[in-house]
């Protein structure tokens, strides 16, 4: 029987911070961003504060509304560990 090491966790502060970043960039509130995405101010406060990790729907929204591949956002949960898939590449 073979024992795999557990799964690394997911990097969610690096999540939130990504999303922070965006916003910042495009110099939007809070405000300007729900009327943007269509989600609602308090999520989005909740997410950037790390106090929800969010749905897959919710960053998907996000990732269209800042025109970035979802990749950006998930991609940030790898960022202290190596990605499932590439290994040795």
């Amino acid at each position: 029987m073979t024992i795999l090491p557990p799964d690394p966790d997911p990097d969610l502060t690096a999540l939130r911070v990504v999303l922070a970043r965006l916003r910042a960039e495009r110099g939007w509130t809070f405000d300007q961003l729900a009327d943007r995405s269509g989600l609602a101010r308090r999520t989005l406060i909740d997410l950037e504060h790390g106090h929800t990790t969010g749905s897959v729907t919710t960053w998907h929204t996000l990732a269209h509304t800042f025109d970035v591949p979802i990749e950006h956002f998930l991609g940030a949960l790898c960022d202290d560990h190596t990605p499932p898939g590439t290994a040795g590449s």
